[in-house]
């Protein structure tokens, strides 16, 4: 609050639990809730609910943790973030990657 001031709007979805806890607080005439307004704040959420839908799928924890546990680490050796490299500097980092992939491995 000190650094960026008070909130001149706030953004949030059409679900009336918001405009009454709105209201409760005193800021009822601060919300804006419309079709587009919102989106900058849903799409910063869906790495997260991607995850919980993929967590959904496993009954038990122990079944849960095995996957996470293999999943970081091949996610972490192949994940290049595609949109910061050039195509070229890219596919050498796969194919680096790859390659100390397959002697893990093979060992």
């Amino acid at each position: 609050m000190k650094r960026h001031g008070k909130v001149e709007v706030l953004v949030t979805d059409q679900l009336r639990s918001y405009g009454a806890a709105m209201k409760v607080i005193g800021n009822a005439d601060k919300q804006e809730t419309g079709r587009w307004l919102n989106n900058r704040g849903e799409n910063s959420h869906q790495p997260f609910r991607r995850r919980e839908r993929a967590m959904q799928r496993f009954r038990r924890m122990r079944s849960l943790q095995k996957f996470v546990s293999i999943h970081a680490s091949v996610h972490n050796q192949f994940n290049q973030e595609r949109h910061l490299y050039s195509r070229d500097n890219f596919k050498l980092n796969r194919a680096a990657a790859l390659a100390e992939w397959r002697q893990v491995c093979s060992a």
